[in-house]
């Protein structure tokens, strides 16, 4: 694990993302969620592992499928 100084958290691309300067001194980006800056996601505290995938994420998976059938 790598310990970074937190320059931004903010919403971009309809992300939540977090900036910070890398070894180099680069300004590099990452989704949050990624990172210990935003806290578990309730539903996987909830699920405890019993639950693979959301309602809206099956849906959305449908829809996907849906688009590759002939």
């Amino acid at each position: 694990m790598q310990e970074f100084e937190l320059v931004l958290h903010a919403q971009n691309w309809h992300e939540d993302r977090v900036w910070f300067h890398d070894a180099n001194g680069r300004l590099r980006a990452l989704p949050a969620s990624w990172t210990s800056v935003v806290g578990e996601d309730p539903f996987n505290v909830i699920a405890a592992g019993r639950a693979l995938f959301r309602v809206e994420e099956l849906l959305e998976l449908g829809r996907l499928i849906a688009t590759l059938e002939p």
